[in-house]
């Protein structure tokens, strides 16, 4: 058994990828999904079309590389977080399409519980936010408006998953009602400092404790695959949310160590060590990874759109055929004009939580164009990041009492393009490391379940062979630094005013 098989489920697409002894990535298999809008600010998908496309790409990339399911010694997962699934106990069919995190119909009710004084008490208990963003108002929706969905989920008949929960129990036939910390800690109905889902929320959101997952260790027993889906009986060994399996992945285990991923969002964690720092500047406190027991906790800012804003030049604007092409097209653009984009298109996170903002161009003149739109859609990424940079340092010293000498580690598919990681690190004002190994999520659930069944080194090992592809230097004066920057401050307040 020498070979790993780690899931990635993201927002727009499932992945398999297989590595071998060494931790090298011997194959890749993937397939998108539909994204479903049933009106402005909701986003759907298909859980049912999430499990056969998962399914899909684990028996492609075994088959393509002639692995047998039983040369696996263990499946590990990592997943889109926060998007939330209710399905039947007795069948594991979904009751209704899963509820994306960038979903904003529960807005109204995060409003009339803040109002009613709520949020002090979710923020203590959790370390999050109420924001539409996380499950547990999804499920409160989901139960108060699907016919009959209450009654059944008090009868014991509906069992409440993140994406990780749900594809454990399809893969173990059933068998397992499972989930890891990290994603418990994104639900809205965790408590981080005790480790047991919080009855005071549940209470607050309705929701009943019966349904809600058993919670485990990152590097655990999460039960085994039905033999008739791979062939072979397979340990599911290890499982995290993405972000947390990104921070895995770069090593990113030491406190003071920071890494953001830029995918369809961008997601920036700070590794606290074993106690949580609560943010005096909207970031929200979560969970690193819990590994026998321990809890290493983290300060993360979420950003909702990144290459997504990439996506809308493609789709939506029709200005580029492919992401590769915006650094390109960005590099051609007029450096007289200052044309700022605020990619609000689904409310903006960290540190603003501004749900009801929507996305806005400043700036425009007769020669805008492409290039310049390019421009300024790769530099709001820059320009988010630096946002949660700047909160994150703030919390850290709040809490340290010295401002923490940190290097970023990037990683996602927009890392890969030098123009716009040479433009993170000229916003930032600080060095930017790109590693060797780009699939960093999916080494991060891999290494959990091959750490857990022996085929992995350690900790400390794992972390010394961390390599480093390419760092990026600012190169950017200051001034010119600042002054972009505070173009985008007013372009973000002027935004939050429409």
């Amino acid at each position: 058994m020498s070979f790993v098989l780690a899931i990635d489920q993201g927002t727009t697409s499932s992945r398999a990828i297989l590595f071998d002894a060494a931790m090298r990535v011997i194959g890749v298999a993937q397939r998108e999904f539909r994204q479903i809008f049933p009106r402005g600010g909701w986003v759907e998908h298909d859980a049912e079309e999430i499990w056969q496309t998962t399914l899909s790409v684990c028996r492609s990339v075994l088959s393509n590389h002639g692995v047998a399911a039983g040369q696996l010694a263990g499946i590990g997962i990592t997943n889109q977080r926060e998007t939330t699934v209710i399905w039947d106990r007795a069948s594991g069919r979904p009751i209704h399409n899963a509820i994306v995190w960038q979903d904003r119909r529960t807005a109204a009710l995060c409003e009339a519980l803040e109002a009613e004084g709520a949020e002090p008490l979710v923020e203590a208990v959790t370390g999050l936010r109420l924001d539409p963003y996380f499950s547990g108002t999804k499920v409160k929706w989901l139960l108060d408006t699907l016919p009959d969905a209450r009654a059944r989920a008090q009868r014991g008949e509906l069992a409440f998953g993140t994406i990780d929960s749900f594809l454990i129990g399809r893969l173990t036939g059933g068998r397992m009602h499972a989930t890891d910390a990290t994603n418990a800690a994104r639900t809205l109905l965790f408590d981080i400092h005790q480790g047991v889902w919080s009855a005071e929320i549940c209470a607050l959101l309705d929701v009943p404790m019966d349904m809600l997952p058993e919670v485990k260790n990152s590097a655990d027993e999460f039960g085994q695959t039905d033999p008739a889906l791979l062939g072979a009986a397979v340990p599911i060994l290890g499982v995290a949310g993405d972000q947390q399996a990104a921070t895995i992945g770069q090593a990113c285990f030491a406190p003071g160590m920071m890494k953001s991923t830029y995918g369809t969002g961008c997601f920036a964690l700070l590794n606290t060590g074993d106690r949580p720092v609560a943010s005096g500047h909207r970031m929200l406190t979560t969970i690193a990874y819990q590994l026998d027991g321990k809890r290493t906790y983290a300060l993360e800012g979420s950003i909702f759109i990144a290459g997504a804003a990439v996506q809308w030049l493609r789709d939506g604007l029709g200005i580029i055929d492919s992401a590769a092409q915006s650094g390109k097209l960005a590099q051609q653009a007029d450096p007289g004009q200052q044309v700022t984009l605020v990619p609000a298109f689904t409310g903006l996170g960290a540190p603003y939580w501004a749900p009801d903002c929507r996305g806005a161009v400043f700036g425009l003149t007769r020669n805008s164009g492409p290039a310049e739109f390019a421009k300024a859609t790769l530099d709001s990424v820059a320009f988010q990041t630096r946002d949660l940079w700047e909160a994150m340092r703030a919390d850290w010293l709040g809490a340290h009492g010295a401002s923490p000498d940190v290097v970023l580690r990037v990683d996602g598919g927009m890392s890969a393009s030098d123009y716009t990681m040479q433009g993170l690190s000229d916003i930032l004002g600080a060095p930017v490391d790109r590693p060797v190994m780009q699939e960093t999520t999916a080494l991060g659930a891999a290494w959990l379940a091959g750490m857990r069944a022996g085929l992995y080194p350690g900790m400390e090992e794992f972390a010394a062979d961390w390599a480093l592809d390419r760092r990026f230097e600012p190169q950017m004066e200051a001034g010119a630094r600042e002054a972009a920057y505070a173009r985008w401050k007013r372009a973000v307040a002027a935004a939050m005013t429409v």
